[in-house]
């Protein structure tokens, strides 16, 4: 006769009823570790553009809620174990706002002026991803450790300047801090001492939390040191709540509230980048199933994630969300403490779900300044290069694979820090190949890794 688990057990399990006390702690764990990451590519594409308040309360609104929408068709897949058909993966994974779409996105929105652009290039992307997933099992053999791991070496890269120009206030900035002694009213714009010491402070916190910290103080260590660089700050006065008052507690997401327009340009780098992150999603599929489940993931959850994730991101556009991807810090979570029940992430997505409606909250985030943003973020970029470097370091590095990510992160980075040198071409060319490193380093290490000949040991 089987002995039946207790209801604690069940946390280790993917189905069952565990503990709700315990449930709702892990799942909380879950949500400190991806709200961070989740609403800022969304402030930093509203800043790009310039968007009125209104609107950036609204773009980080819809990005809350479609990630939790995405995370749910993730957890309750709609198929069975091996259906052709199956939606989505039925692992335990979060899905947020990505940062590898950044760079893209904010070249695209500076091009354009407009999120509806974004929009159009993910309804695209969204169809590339879905082709990937049903052609997994094909397409996996060209996107190997190395190539991926460059992919996301560049991505971390190219984000380091978005992180210094938020730690220097913002190139947007235009509040002023007023000090009523000796009638002083400096101007804190872009460059001053006082955004870099709110910066210094934020980054400070954010390492003492993340190397000195236990349990959910290090978990949570960009937040908290958010949260401790937005007090700094608001003695500053870089703190306005004059937008809150007029926000509502409670609104659904609109359908097309940003519009939809299609660029051709647009669309081919973005879609690139969904190709990309449909491969990298396998890896953390797999470190999810290997380090919490103790097994491979099956074709057919493979399949299933990955068509979800495209066809949930072509939903996101029609309702002004921005692109989704699987979270890896989240993946940690599940190898550190096992935890797999579906309840927790159902939880962690409905609590991710009620911050979304809530145009109040999200309008409290527009008030965090550009400095405390980018004290906190260049950590997690640089979490990002060095998650690549560790992909690229799996491999053997021999010269081969050091000429594929050697020279694809160069031409990658250095044409996008040297546009101007395409200034002969086609303005459509410029913008897929010249704006953002990724896509420039994606292409060249594919072909490289092609066409360089394979050393037989």
């Amino acid at each position: 006769m089987s002995r039946q688990p207790s209801n604690q057990q069940l946390l280790f399990q993917p189905t069952g009823i565990p503990p709700l006390g315990s449930s709702v702690s892990l799942a909380l764990q879950h949500l400190v570790a991806m709200i961070v990451g989740c609403v800022t590519p969304a402030i930093i594409v509203a800043n790009a553009i310039g968007m009125p308040q209104d609107q950036r309360v609204l773009l980080i609104q819809s990005s809350l809620v479609l990630s939790a929408v995405a995370t749910l068709f993730q957890v309750f897949p709609i198929g069975g174990k091996n259906s052709r058909l199956r939606f989505g993966s039925g692992l335990p994974v979060i899905l947020g706002v990505s940062f590898a779409y950044v760079p893209s996105m904010e070249a695209i929105a500076k091009g354009s002026g407009t999120v509806a652009t974004i929009a159009g290039a993910m309804v695209v992307g969204g169809i590339v991803a879905l082709i990937v997933g049903l052609g997994v099992e094909k397409i996996r053999k060209f996107f190997p450790p190395v190539i991926t791991g460059t992919v996301v070496f560049t991505i971390g890269l190219s984000l380091y300047p978005t992180a210094i120009n938020y730690m220097a206030g913002g190139t947007a900035n235009t509040y002023e801090l007023v000090v009523e002694t000796k009638g002083l009213t400096p101007a804190l714009v872009y460059g001053s001492w006082q955004n870099w010491l709110v910066a210094v402070i934020t980054l400070a916190a954010v390492m003492v939390l993340n190397n000195k910290g236990k349990g959910i103080a290090k978990l949570a260590s960009i937040l908290l040191g958010m949260v401790f660089g937005y007090i700094v700050s608001a003695f500053f006065g870089m703190v306005s709540f004059a937008d809150v008052g007029s926000s509502t507690w409670f609104a659904l997401p609109e359908f097309m509230p940003f519009g939809i327009e299609f660029d051709l340009a647009a669309c081919v780098a973005l879609s690139i980048l969904f190709a990309i992150n449909s491969i990298q999603a396998i890896g953390d599929f797999t470190a999810t199933t290997v380090g919490g489940m103790d097994r491979d993931p099956t074709n057919a959850e493979l399949k299933g994630g990955i068509i979800a994730y495209g066809v949930t991101n072509t939903l996101s556009a029609f309702f002004g969300g921005l692109p989704t991807a699987t979270y890896s810090q989240n993946v940690g979570i599940v190898t550190t403490n096992k935890v797999i029940n579906r309840t927790v992430f159902a939880l962690a997505a409905g609590f991710l779900l009620l911050a979304g409606v809530s145009p109040k909250f999200a309008a409290v985030l527009t008030t965090i300044p550009q400095c405390v943003l980018g004290g906190a973020t260049i950590t997690v970029f640089s979490t990002i290069a060095m998650t690549g470097m560790k992909l690229i370091a799996s491999q053997k590095l021999d010269a081969r694979n050091t000429t594929i990510v050697g020279l694809s992160a160069a031409l990658g980075v250095g044409i996008s820090q040297a546009s101007a040198s395409l200034g002969q071409l086609p303005e459509e060319f410029i913008i897929i190949f010249g704006k953002s490193p990724v896509v420039i380093a994606t292409i060249m290490a594919i072909l490289l890794n092609l066409i360089l000949p394979k050393h037989n040991d």
